[in-house]
């Protein structure tokens, strides 16, 4: 066998294996935020909205969600194009999904990982960078979830950062948000960057600097699963 044929049947390995993972795509917020309560975990007696306002990019005007959701439609055909079976939490702005409904959608699919889409806010808009949370070790709910959410956003972010010129603020762990508290698979969110600061806002509605986020995590997604085999 040849080299040429050899890698292609190497391809096409690797693509059958990647048609066995779902993905959960949660592009975040929606068109008009619903202020009502729900709760956070669980049985828990704290609450948070159900769907909370979003940025909006300080100069370019883009709200969030529009944003979310224009960068969630390149990374689902990015990942189709890679194998991935994919599911997406909304695929309009007009709709009314509470994070608890998000995490239960992915919960449904049985995703072997759960993407969040986001982009971020600060009052100090010289503050920038993109970030991934993932859910904390130790939390009731999420203690069984931890151990791969965290290692798919190591490999996603290890991709990311070789993006030039890009600002990284590193993994987080957070035990306040509903969407990771009510999951029963590996999740995380990636935040993108800050849409309250100029540069940042100019950058993430680039078409150009898009698809190299996309490009990143795919590439990342597909390296940890490759590494669960």
């Amino acid at each position: 066998m040849n080299r040429k044929i050899g890698a292609i049947l190497v391809l096409l390995s690797l693509a059958s294996l990647l048609t066995a993972f779902t993905i959960c795509i949660d592009p975040g917020h929606q068109e008009k935020a619903n202020l009502s309560q729900e709760q956070i975990a669980p049985g828990s007696s704290e609450t948070k909205a159900k769907v909370s306002t979003g940025t909006r990019g300080v100069n370019t005007g883009i709200p969030e969600y529009v944003f979310n959701l224009e960068l969630s439609f390149i990374l689902r055909d990015r990942l189709q194009e890679e194998g991935f079976d994919v599911v997406m939490t909304r695929e309009r702005h007009d709709v009314d999904v509470s994070n608890i409904e998000r995490a239960e959608l992915a919960n449904s699919a049985a995703a072997d990982l759960c993407i969040r889409v986001h982009a971020n806010y600060s009052s100090d808009p010289s503050l920038k960078g993109m970030m991934l949370l993932i859910p904390s070790p130790t939390a009731t709910y999420t203690a069984p979830i931890y151990e791969e959410s965290r290692r798919a956003s190591e490999k996603i972010m290890a991709s990311l950062q070789q993006i030039e010129g890009i600002t990284s603020l590193g993994i987080r762990v957070r035990e306040d948000m509903t969407g990771f508290n009510w999951s029963k698979v590996p999740v995380l969110i990636f935040e993108a960057g800050f849409m309250s600061n100029p540069e940042e806002d100019a950058l993430l509605a680039s078409q150009d600097y898009r698809e190299a986020l996309v490009e990143a995590i795919v590439s990342g997604v597909v390296d940890y699963f490759l590494s669960r085999r």
